[in-house]
């Protein structure tokens, strides 16, 4: 049977009004933190209740067949792994995660991160589009189907507790649950971005990340500034030398080459396609304050910027007191927390170890320089879409949000994805997700846009009807 849009739409609108909606409402309550920002996570229990919240509302659903088991390795977060029996031996991966970034400040009057609030057709608070809403939409689309007699293959949704701290409990999960999971021919993921709010936005591509952190010292204590000042050098100043090594401070550019890979030219006519549909909007989505702008007014540049060249952010930073404390000190060290961005290509444990010998080598001063690296994750870069899949997501699109779907690279990273491509190297795969202009994933004031998660949620019920005619002619 083809899948009729309209009984799709309408039927995945009722679900979400009726019954995603509430459910989201109080995962939003839950300050499941992802373990890096939660040491005690086991102790404190949120992310147990997260899962069980999943949990409890996937095993009254009405699809057939449907076995849910919580899986626990020791010391590890849990992952929850839903099966669904379907009418051809082909698998269907469908991964979400269920953790959660920490709070952040700067939330808006009446919002916050761990209280639900709605306006209009936007929920806010932290984790609703990043990726909470993953599983209801997962499991809806299946619903879908099947209250509409479209057959599809077996479905296995995948959800993890660990993806924003990169995934590290993963790889044990995938190696134990091989034998269960088997090989998929079609790996979907809903835990990307969209471009706009008024087409589906698969992914093509994800950059690659090293976080570590960057400790300079120059004194057993701190000593009064006005006695050590032009004696002793400042750590925050050979912070910044270092700083230097890697990054141009002038233009943002990343200056060793060994960061830096060859742009596909597919890739770069897909940036001048995206820069044609957002315009401005590649710019206007961010909250620059008056007066601010971009680091180039051409949009291809900064879509590249963003998707396919490393890129420094710091992201915290310690040893230096709230102004309000600091006093004439010299302080004896400062540290400051990296995050550098790879290209989807470029190889993060090696960036990772070029990257200490980068800051390490030749202390200026014979400062102690120390640079901790955590967990580097890897990029990604999709494989040729089949002409089904490219045919599937197209219709999706036009169907259900009245435009063509859009290809596109993420500058985040979802290190799962660098994991199942090497895994499943024949497979294909559909990374889509809500989260678009001004959602704000990671920030204050996150939201997820409901129309979107509902017309996503009917993209991938089309995907899985496609899918399943594709693989049994």
């Amino acid at each position: 049977m083809t899948i009729d849009t309209t009984a799709t739409r309408d039927y995945v609108q009722r679900v979400w009004d009726g019954s995603i909606v509430p459910a989201l409402t109080d995962y939003i309550r839950i300050p499941a933190k992802s373990p890096h920002f939660d040491a005690d996570w086991a102790t404190n229990g949120h992310i147990d209740r997260a899962i069980a919240l999943l949990q409890e509302w996937s095993v009254k659903r009405a699809i057939e067949g449907l076995t849910l088991e919580v899986h626990r390795l020791p010391g590890r977060t849990p992952v929850l792994l839903i099966d669904v029996p379907g009418a051809s031996d082909e698998t269907v991966l469908l991964y979400g995660h269920c953790d959660k970034q920490p709070e952040m400040v700067g939330w808006a009057e009446g919002l916050g991160p761990w209280m639900p609030a709605r306006k209009g057709d936007r929920l806010f608070g932290r984790g609703v589009g990043d990726d909470g809403y993953a599983t209801f939409a997962a499991l809806t689309a299946i619903e879908a189907l099947q209250q509409a007699r479209v057959p599809h293959a077996r479905c296995v949704v995948l959800i993890e507790a660990c993806e924003e701290s990169g995934s590290y409990d993963l790889p044990a999960y995938m190696d134990a649950l091989a034998p269960t999971i088997g090989t998929p021919s079609l790996v979907v993921c809903l835990d990307s971005g969209c471009g706009t709010y008024d087409a589906l936005w698969t992914t093509t591509s994800l950059r690659g990340i090293v976080n570590g952190d960057l400790t300079v010292q120059v004194l057993d204590e701190g000593v009064h500034s006005g006695a050590a000042s032009g004696i002793v050098p400042s750590s925050f100043r050979i912070v910044r030398q270092l700083l230097s090594r890697l990054e141009d401070e002038v233009t943002g550019e990343i200056r060793p080459r060994d960061f830096h890979v060859d742009i596909p030219t597919e890739r770069v006519e897909q940036a001048r396609a995206v820069a044609t549909v957002l315009g401005r909007e590649a710019i206007a989505r961010y909250p620059f304050v008056p007066g601010m702008r971009p680091v180039s007014d051409d949009a291809v540049e900064l879509i590249l910027n963003n998707t396919w060249r490393p890129a420094l952010g710091i992201t915290g930073a310690a040893g230096l007191p709230l102004p309000a404390d600091g006093g004439n000190v010299l302080r004896p060290l400062t540290t400051v927390k990296l995050s550098l961005r790879l290209p989807p290509t470029c190889d993060a444990d090696r960036a990772a170890a070029r990257l200490k010998t980068l800051l390490e080598e030749h202390p200026p001063y014979g400062a102690k320089v120390t640079y901790t690296v955590e967990g580097p994750g890897n990029g990604w870069a999709a494989p040729p879409s089949a002409p089904w899949l490219l045919d599937s997501a197209d219709r999706a699109s036009r169907a259900h949000f009245g435009k063509p779907a859009m290809y596109h690279g993420i500058g985040g990273s979802i290190p799962f994805m660098s994991m199942l491509g090497e895994r499943f190297p024949q497979s294909q795969f559909m990374i889509t997700g809500v989260m678009g202009p001004g959602s704000n994933a990671h920030g204050p004031n996150e939201f997820l846009d409901l129309p979107t998660g509902m017309k996503v949620t009917a993209c991938v019920s089309q995907v899985l009807a496609d899918h399943y005619r594709a693989t049994t002619r």
